[in-house]
């Protein structure tokens, strides 16, 4: 896993890339990004799939990565920014993590102040975010001090939400706590296909610690979603009992059902004819919740996406051990680096 280690800051170019897209970037290697659905529901009061099936407040949300550039996989549907091809495990201070990802939401979040559109309750109500989605871009369990971030986040009365590629077991299975809700990516059947698709930088083997983390699951004590990303021709269509094997193993209180979208960095990559038609998740979704025993639940179109399980159950939220100091403020402006 240290193969590649150095110590070194975000690369120079990808950092002004980074930042041309309107990310924040806070520490060394984390960044902060306001969500498109955070802008739809200040703007025009619509919430993403994340409120439909687990009650999350889109203008309340805080989309972050601690690790913003770095990732030991380089997937062929991702469609944020390629990473750095060197790892530094990093260790910032995690409640000067949380500090400045706040400040840097605030800021990002300023120019609405000006919209008469804008739902001026709600943006008071955004400037403490009560989740946080550690999901950005990035691989956040390359962050060595992910645990203490997470107990930080629910002392400040907000949820956490984790998304893993799942190659990291032993992270998972020393975490301290564990995140209100923790996503795993499954976006691959089989070995083949995860080579293909989701194509490991350093380890060969990064398919059987994929395996061990699906078989830890059923005893980490939380709220377990398997995320299917769907690509048309790729990895859909005719693998549903295979997928259906790793669902039984993991035991997920819910299964996502989510369409590849062909946008951003993915272009390079696949096809539009990849993405599939909402029609065919759900076709796919109800194959898979008979063959697991469940059912779907819900779905949203917009976000591409379809939830199995049993029952939905609202993201229960801590409450409230620690304020954000009354002089957090907002971050001061970013400077853009020029492309060299």
């Amino acid at each position: 896993m240290t193969q590649g280690c150095v110590k070194m800051g975000m690369d120079e170019r990808l950092k002004a890339r980074l930042q041309n897209q309107r990310y924040h970037l806070v520490g060394e290697h984390g960044g902060v990004k306001v969500c498109h659905w955070t802008k739809e529901s200040l703007l025009r009061d619509r919430m993403c799939y994340k409120g439909k099936f687990y009650g999350v407040e889109s203008h309340n949300c805080l989309q972050m990565s601690p690790v913003v550039d770095q990732c030991n996989l380089a997937c062929s549907y991702c469609w944020r920014e390629p990473h750095m091809d060197t790892l530094e495990l990093t260790d910032q201070d995690p409640l000067e993590l949380l500090h400045e990802s706040v400040r840097a939401q605030r800021r990002l979040l300023s120019g609405f102040g000006g919209n008469d559109k804008v739902n001026k309750q709600k943006l008071a109500d955004a400037q403490n975010p009560k989740h946080v989605a550690i999901s950005l871009n990035g691989e956040p369990t390359l962050y060595r001090r992910l645990g203490e971030y997470i107990d930080e986040c629910h002392k400040h009365g907000m949820t956490t939400m984790l998304v893993t590629n799942g190659t990291l077991p032993k992270v998972l299975e020393k975490l301290d706590p564990l995140p209100t809700q923790l996503y795993v990516s499954a976006d691959a059947p089989n070995k083949e296909v995860f080579d293909r698709i989701c194509k490991p930088k350093w380890n060969s083997g990064a398919w059987h610690k994929f395996e061990e983390t699906i078989d830890l699951l059923p005893s980490l004590d939380t709220r377990i979603v398997v995320r299917h990303t769907l690509i048309k021709d790729e990895n859909m269509f005719g693998y549903e009992e295979e997928y259906a094997k790793i669902d039984e193993k993991a035991e997920p209180n819910w299964i996502e059902a989510k369409g590849y979208v062909h946008v951003g960095h993915s272009q390079n990559n696949l096809d539009i004819t990849n993405m599939p038609y909402h029609d065919e998740i759900l076709e796919f979704s109800n194959t898979l919740a008979n063959l697991t025993g469940l059912e779907v639940l819900d779905d949203s179109k917009p976000s591409r996406v379809a939830l199995i399980g049993k029952e939905k159950i609202p993201l229960p939220i801590p409450d409230i051990v620690k304020e954000f100091p009354k002089d957090l403020g907002i971050a001061p402006p970013t400077k853009h680096l020029p492309l060299v």
